[in-house]
């Protein structure tokens, strides 16, 4: 793997730190005003008690994944679920509101005109996240960490705390099968990883942004397959996924980046010291290829869509994604061992 871990954020001047911080209150505003889009369709956060770790999340169409998604990060130790439903017909908002530990916000309106979701998560997070420690995860995301198997979430953010640490990065690790894309079936109550366990062990570059100082990780497999000629497209594979949240605080870019702008240095990458995890992305189930055609028309998911459209094409067209350089996925100690996350247990053994 290829890697290099850069641990400051870049000076800044005092110009660049005020405009930083009015863009953190224009970003809150137009989160608290976006409340005026969702629809609450069950509201069971009188359930939440302090200390418990809370997961937010919006969606569409993830019927596919919701059984599995909650039965892994209940198993983590998160206590209530705040999903945001952008107008599912699948049967997903359906489902969630079945849940004891889920509650349900409903919207209509633009995910790509709402910061793909941000603004209306950002007000859930303001009204109920905070001082609580906060998991914002796509449905496809499973974080995994050392230890994760035996130990808590409620035992690594025990420990956080111990460290002054407000924040948990990840590494956003994409899954693949062994054959064409659309190709397999897959059983919905079962571990997707067990049909996706294939990885890139690299290469992974790395650069810190200026102003906002945060971490961006490239490459794998998705920039090899879709990106390779256009390099500087590529998804970005880096998130703050784990934060013990304050309502003054902002996404800026998915949970990429953040405000203010000292939260970006939770994050040093898979070659740094500070404790992180990964983001097993369960994007390449067989849906992909329907999902993919459904999102071309619909031009939600990228800040200029037409330049994504050869991607979209290349899924569609149901692409061999494996190499014989391809890794099976085995767990939290392989990505341990391969880099991919920081050695030591942070006192979680």
């Amino acid at each position: 793997m290829t890697f290099s871990a850069l641990q400051k954020l870049p000076k800044i001047g005092w110009r660049q730190k005020y405009q930083l911080r009015w863009k953190r209150r224009r970003l809150l505003w137009r989160s608290f005003r976006s409340r005026n889009q969702l629809t609450c369709l069950n509201d069971r956060t009188g359930k939440i008690r302090a200390g418990d770790v809370l997961a937010f999340t919006t969606l569409r169409n993830e019927m596919t994944r919701l059984s599995w998604f909650l039965r892994h990060y209940r198993q983590l130790g998160v206590r209530h679920f705040l999903v945001v439903d952008n107008g599912s017909d699948d049967g997903s908002a359906e489902y969630l509101l079945d849940q004891p530990d889920v509650s349900v916000w409903q919207t209509y309106s633009s995910y790509r005109g709402s910061r793909f979701g941000l603004d209306w998560l950002t007000w859930l997070q303001m009204r109920h996240g905070h001082a609580h420690w906060c998991l914002m995860v796509d449905a496809d995301e499973l974080l995994v960490y050392s230890h994760c198997d035996t130990r808590p979430l409620q035992d690594l953010t025990a420990r956080l705390d111990q460290q002054g640490r407000v924040g948990f990065g990840a590494l956003m690790l994409d899954l693949y099968p062994k054959g064409p894309l659309g190709r397999d079936t897959y059983d919905p109550d079962t571990d997707p990883t067990n049909l996706l366990c294939w990885f890139d062990a690299g290469p992974y570059r790395a650069e810190r942004q200026s102003p906002i100082g945060n971490l961006r990780v490239q490459g794998g497999a998705r920039e090899r397959m879709f990106f390779a000629q256009t390099r500087q497209r590529s998804p970005t594979l880096n998130k703050i996924p784990l934060m013990r949240w304050s309502r003054r605080y902002a996404y800026v870019n998915s949970c990429h980046s953040a405000l203010p702008r000292n939260l970006n240095a939770a994050y040093d990458g898979p070659g740094g010291a500070a404790p992180s995890g990964v983001l097993l992305h369960t994007k390449f189930l067989p849906e992909i290829v329907e999902k993919s055609k459904s999102e071309k028309e619909r031009r939600q998911h990228f800040h200029d869509p037409s330049q994504f459209a050869a991607y979209y094409d290349g899924v569609i067209n149901q692409p061999v994604m494996w190499t014989p350089q391809s890794v099976r996925y085995a767990g939290w100690k392989q990505l341990q061992q391969m880099g991919l996350m920081p050695g030591g247990d942070w006192g979680l053994q």
